[in-house]
C-alpha cells in the first residue's frame, strides 16, 4: 500500500447552522478541518496509508482534533503534541448571491508557534511515497516556511514525490512574499496544483480571455498557465481546477491536467452546492490517489474532478466518499437516484 504523509494546519470550524448568518442564532457547529488534513482524509477514504503531520495542544480540543483525523483512518503518531492554540475559522456558508465568509483566528496557534526540532522528517518519510503541503501552511510564519522547506529537501533526498497546491490566501500574506517563499519551496515539487486565481496571486501568470465571474473560461489560457508554470519549475505535472462561479450555490466545475507533453481536461459539472470548502483539497487527494493507483492522466483528471464535484454536496470539510461513489459518477451516472 502507498504511504502518503501531508503537513499543515488542523483548524476548528466553526459554522452557524445552515445558511444561517453568523449569529442569527445562538448555536454553531464544532468540526475540524485544514487543507492538508482534508487531503490526508481523502486518501485514507480511498485505502491509502495517511500519514498527518501537524502540531497541537495537549488538551481537550486538541484531542478531539486528532480524534477527527483517527475516526477516518488516518495516522496520527506523527503528530507532535504542545503549545497553547488550536488556531480556528469561523465559516459563513453563503447562498444565492452572497457569498460565503471565512473569519481566521489562528494567530499563535501550535503549528504557528512550532520549531523546526518539532519534525524529525527523516523518521516521519520512512517508506513514504509521496508528501503533499499547500501554500496554506508556510504562509503562517517563517518558522512555519523553514520546516516547510526542510520537509521538502528531506522528501526530495529520499527520491519521494512532493505535491503542493499554491492556495494563496491574501489574510495570511503578500503577494510578494508569497512569490518570495513559494518560489524557492516549488523548486522541490513534481506534483503542482492550482486553480484560476492561484497562479495569478502568486507567481503573476494568467490565463488569458477567462472571466472566472462571468462563466467564461478560456482553456487555450488555462494551457498557457500550465505550460508556464512547468517551464519556471520544471513541474512533472501541473492540475488546474476550473470553477465557474454562478452564484454561492451553483457553480460549473472542471480540471485540466498537463502532464509536460498534452492536456487532458475532464468532463463539466454543474454544481449545486451544500458546502464548497474543501473541494480544492478533495481535487488534490483525488489526483493523488489516481496517480498512485496507476490510472493515466484521462482518468486521473476525470477521478480527481468526479471527488471533488461529491465533496461539494457533503458538509464539514472532509470527503466523506469512496473510490466506488467516485468512479461511478467519473464513469458518467450523475443522476443522483435513490440506490437500492
Amino acid at each position: 500500500m502507498a504511504k502518503v504523509v501531508t503537513f499543515g494546519e488542523l483548524m476548528l470550524r466553526l459554522a452557524p447552522n445552515g445558511y444561517y448568518r453568523f449569529f442569527q442564532n445562538d448555536q454553531m457547529q464544532a468540526t475540524f478541518g485544514g487543507g492538508e488534513a482534508n487531503v490526508a482524509v481523502s486518501l485514507a477514504n480511498y485505502g491509502i496509508d495517511s500519514v498527518y503531520v501537524t502540531k497541537l495542544p495537549q488538551h481537550a480540543i486538541g484531542q478531539a482534533a486528532v480524534n477527527s483525523l483517527r475516526y477516518f483512518g488516518v495516522d496520527t503518531s506523527e503528530i507532535v503534541r504542545g503549545g497553547e492554540r488550536v488556531g480556528i475559522y469561523y465559516l459563513e456558508k453563503g447562498a444565492s448571491q452572497r457569498g460565503s465568509v471565512c473569519i481566521y483566528d489562528r494567530k499563535y496557534s501550535s503549528i504557528q508557534t512550532a520549531e523546526k526540532a518539532d519534525f524529525d522528517w527523516d523518521r516521519i518519510f520512512d517508506d513514504a511515497d509521496w508528501f503533499h503541503f499547500t501554500g496554506i501552511t508556510p504562509a503562517l510564519g517563517p518558522n512555519v516556511a523553514e520546516i516547510c522547506l526542510e520537509a521538502c529537501k528531506a522528501a526530495k533526498s529520499k527520491g519521494i514525490t512532493v505535491s503542493c497546491d499554491l492556495n494563496y490566501r491574501g489574510k495570511l500574506w503578500t503577494r510578494e512574499e508569497a512569490r518570495k517563499v513559494m518560489t524557492e519551496l516549488c523548486g522541490y515539487v513534481d506534483v503542482c496544483i492550482a486553480n484560476e486565481e492561484d497562479a495569478k496571486d502568486v507567481f503573476g501568470i494568467e490565463a488569458e480571455g477567462s472571466d472566472i465571474y462571468g462563466g467564461k473560461l478560456n482553456r487555450e489560457g488555462y494551457k498557457s498557465v500550465a505550460n508556464q508554470l512547468s517551464d519556471k519549475f520544471g513541474f512533472k505535472k501541473v492540475a488546474i481546477t476550473l470553477r465557474s462561479s454562478i452564484s454561492a450555490s451553483d457553480n460549473d466545475w472542471a480540471g485540466m491536467l498537463y502532464d509536460g507533453s498534452e492536456y487532458f481536461f475532464s468532463k463539466d459539472y454543474h454544481l449545486h452546492i451544500v458546502d464548497r470548502v474543501g473541494g480544492g483539497d478533495s481535487f488534490g487527494g483525488g489526483l493523488i490517489y489516481s496517480l498512485l493507483s496507476g490510472k493515466n492522466s484521462r482518468e486521473a483528471i476525470e477521478f480527481a474532478v468526479a471527488a471533488s464535484a461529491l465533496k461539494h454536496s457533503v458538509e464539514g470539510d472532509y470527503n466523506r466518499v469512496s473510490v466506488a461513489e467516485v468512479e461511478k459518477l467519473a464513469g458518467g451516472d450523475g443522476s443522483g437516484r435513490v440506490q437500492r
